[in-house]
């Protein structure tokens, strides 16, 4: 594979970091917890989900254990449903209760930033072309799923700063 793939891949992951940074500095707990309405997303839960998103998705391409729940953030997080919860389908009832702050979700979006940069570091044409998920037509590989979470990820981060600047206008 050439360094210029796994270049794209590395700065669009650094893209994700640098917004995250961006959404968490001096975030207070008010603006990161406060929904449009009761059914819409918080800033807190939307950082939230995409940090599971990727730590979870990234854990399982590199075979490693998740940073949620190796390094203790979920323990600390207290969240009120399984650790192994990533936010897919979760009702409103459970959205509202992720009320992290923006210190905390820096914090585990750092470390879950720092796997992704060592599983990334390491891509070869074969891991890149390695099958993740054969129910698709076509499978998935690991590249695939890669793009797939960068794309999901950089939503979710413009979705934060979208809720971040309605909650700055209300």
């Amino acid at each position: 594979m050439s360094d210029v793939l796994r270049q794209v891949f590395t700065d669009q992951v650094e893209r994700i970091d640098e917004l995250v940074e961006g959404l968490t500095d001096g975030l207070d707990d008010e603006v990161a917890r406060w929904r449009p309405d009761a059914e819409a997303n918080s800033v807190s839960w939307l950082l939230w989900h995409l940090a599971r998103v990727q730590d979870d998705h990234v854990a399982g391409l590199a075979g490693t254990d998740q940073v949620w729940t190796s390094q203790g953030f979920a323990g600390r997080a207290g969240l009120p449903f399984a650790d192994s919860e990533i936010g897919y389908g979760q009702d409103s009832d459970a959205v509202g209760s992720v009320r992290l702050g923006g210190a905390f979700l820096r914090e585990y979006h750092r470390a879950v930033h720092a796997a992704t940069l060592d599983y990334v570091g390491r891509l070869d044409e074969a891991e890149v072309a390695r099958v993740v998920d054969a129910d698709w037509d076509p499978p998935v590989t690991a590249g695939v799923r890669l793009v797939s979470l960068i794309g999901d990820c950089l939503q979710h981060a413009g979705q934060a700063a979208y809720v971040l600047g309605l909650a700055a206008r209300r």
